[in-house]
């Protein structure tokens, strides 16, 4: 049941992290070349690569938290009805009598409300900890000194974890099935 988890959660995090960065590199793309055409379309000289590429790099950052949420919603419906090791979860419907087979966005917004609310406290405790921690046994003084998107995905990546073995017994529709 561990590798089970351990491998749903692998493709969970592949896709996280494939799904949030490449929206927020299309976004912020599209947004730099919306920004250099409306300028009046430069040279490309060298200056100007290093001036576009900074200004990716500042949209990507803050692109990047709001594609995770879209990522983090679109994630949850790829963990559903696939055989991982000899299990998969399973979503229930309203009557809680059969399982649904293809599962729309719409049918995740309840699991997804819930599971949302898992990874905050999950990734709020894990702050606290990583806070005391901070104060503790590291030379740095202060929370904003070290966190960042990048601390907080890694959070969240781990928290996930814990949540897909929390969930089936936490959310009533959520069941683990074999197949």
């Amino acid at each position: 049941m561990s590798k089970f988890f351990l491998l749903l959660w692998l493709r969970w995090a592949l896709r996280l992290t494939l799904c949030s960065t490449l929206l927020a590199l299309l976004l912020s793309a599209l947004l730099t070349l919306f920004l250099y055409f409306s300028q009046g379309a430069l040279a490309l000289t060298h200056e100007v690569y290093i001036a576009l590429f900074d200004i990716l790099k500042f949209w990507f950052m803050i692109f990047w938290p709001l594609t995770i949420l879209i990522a983090l919603f679109r994630s949850l419906k790829y963990l559903f009805n696939s055989c991982i090791n000899g299990f998969e979860l399973k979503l229930l419907s309203c009557d809680e009598k059969s399982y649904i087979k293809p599962i729309g966005y719409g049918d995740l917004i309840r699991v997804w409300r819930k599971w949302l609310m898992l990874l905050i406290w999950l990734v709020s405790a894990f702050m606290i900890f990583a806070l005391a921690y901070t104060y503790m046994l590291s030379s740095y003084n202060g929370l904003f000194e070290w966190f960042d998107i990048y601390a907080l995905y890694i959070f969240i990546l781990i928290a996930g974890y814990i949540s897909f073995i929390v969930m089936s017994s936490r959310c009533k529709k959520v069941k683990i099935h074999k197949c």
